[in-house]
């Protein structure tokens, strides 16, 4: 049995993201062998935003909220790189920070994640200094909390933040809750 044949068997003959029966195609999920096992069935649509990410649209992947529970590992792999590329908008990281990934899985996810984010600039403080996964910071303005109903005072100290997609944002958290701060108003510690 070919490569096509066993994808089609094993997704029951539908997009293994976004569920379509229509333009099925086999995608090698990189870096890959040509086995079924590194590659997954694609509908056209997915596999076009797929094979060329710049084209993303968010609002198409909402599907991943589904796929990315798949058992198959090229799958998991696809619907990571998908949600890791356009977490900025939100909801991704909401489905990110579920997802749980075996370590080989999540190492081969992490494989070719970085070869598409080698373009990324560095998240950095206010000073121009690098910041990274773990670092404290220091808040360097008072700053309004929208929705949360307190101000972020100066000199608030924040620690082991976590790094977005945006370089100019990072996660933290302020009088207990999880909020999302702009660089330029932090200071490394």
């Amino acid at each position: 049995m070919g490569v096509k044949e066993t994808l089609v068997e094993r997704s029951g003959g539908v997009c293994e993201l976004c569920g379509s029966t229509e333009n099925l195609d086999v995608t090698a999920v990189e870096p890959s062998d040509g086995s079924a096992e590194k590659s997954i069935l694609l509908c056209a649509e997915c596999r076009e935003q797929v094979e060329n990410p710049e084209k993303l649209e968010p609002n198409r992947w909402h599907c991943l909220n589904e796929s990315m529970w798949s058992t198959e590992p090229a799958v998991q792999v696809t619907a990571y790189r998908i949600l890791k590329r356009i977490a900025s908008e939100g909801w991704p990281q909401d489905l990110l920070d579920m997802l749980y990934l075996e370590p080989e899985v999540q190492a081969w996810a992490d494989a070719g994640a970085e070869e598409g984010e080698s373009g990324l600039e560095p998240t950095r403080d206010s000073n121009g200094t690098v910041l990274d996964e773990g670092d404290s910071v220091t808040i360097i303005k008072d700053l309004d909390v929208k929705g949360a109903g307190f101000t972020a005072k100066r000199g608030t100290v924040v620690k082991n933040i976590r790094l977005t997609n945006n370089p100019e944002q990072i996660e933290g958290r302020v009088n207990g809750v999880k909020i999302v701060l702009l660089s330029k108003f932090l200071k490394k510690v």
